[in-house]
């Protein structure tokens, strides 16, 4: 089974991701180094490398493997970056994440799959992760500013929170756009105190961004 998975994780990275523009190395290399079975539930382990986003618990989903590596490609992170990802999940990207970067900050609301997440990244070696609970839309304001901060929910407006919290330099990435239809992924810079540049990319969908600057508008207790 491991050599299957092995060999199913390769496939992943050529057709998945170098065909389709992911070449940076420390990209390629934390996706070949993570096992991202270990992260769902025995009945779907052997779909782990399918090019498609899967469900985990409390209905929520873990995203397809390009679109973790395409965020991480967009957010232009070095190797000793801080970030700070909005929506734990499963803790799969995160895991990518702490092969990229020095220190790795991730928020989940549900504390059901924070708790997994954490279990997980734990029992894999990853010391340089930090798994909170809380509204994600409010960020971490303790723990930054951030280096770049990656949001794996989409939301109406990237919230002013998150805004906030990135260093001069910092990158968020973060889909945004209608609740119920695909969204497009933004990419924004902060340049100065109060200067940003903003950008729309590619076409997604992701589950929606819940919290006091997401969908609802209030924070969930």
């Amino acid at each position: 089974m491991h050599d299957d998975m092995s060999d199913a994780r390769e496939e992943m990275i050529e057709r998945q991701l170098i065909a389709r523009g992911i070449v940076e190395p420390r990209i390629i290399d934390a996706m070949r180094r993570v096992p991202r079975e270990a992260f769902l539930r025995w009945g779907l382990r052997e779909f782990a490398y399918a090019d498609e986003s899967l469900p985990i618990e409390a209905e929520q989903t873990i995203s397809q493997p390009f679109i973790v590596a395409l965020m991480l490609a967009i957010a232009q992170l070095g190797p000793n970056d801080h970030v700070l990802e909005i929506g734990t999940g499963s803790g799969y990207a995160a895991a990518v994440l702490a092969e990229v970067v020095a220190v790795v900050d991730t928020i989940e609301r549900l504390p059901q799959l924070a708790a997994s997440a954490y279990n997980r990244l734990t029992s894999l070696g990853y010391d340089n992760v930090s798994v909170h609970v809380g509204d994600g839309t409010l960020g971490l304001p303790a723990r930054g500013p951030f280096d770049a901060i990656l949001v794996t929910a989409s939301g109406p407006v990237v919230p002013p929170a998150l805004c906030a919290q990135l260093k001069v330099g910092g990158r968020l990435v973060m889909p945004v756009g209608p609740n119920t239809e695909r969204q497009r992924l933004c990419r924004l810079v902060r340049y100065g105190d109060r200067t940003y540049y903003q950008e729309m990319l590619n076409f997604v969908r992701f589950v929606p961004l819940i919290g006091a600057q997401g969908w609802g508008g209030i924070t969930e207790e």
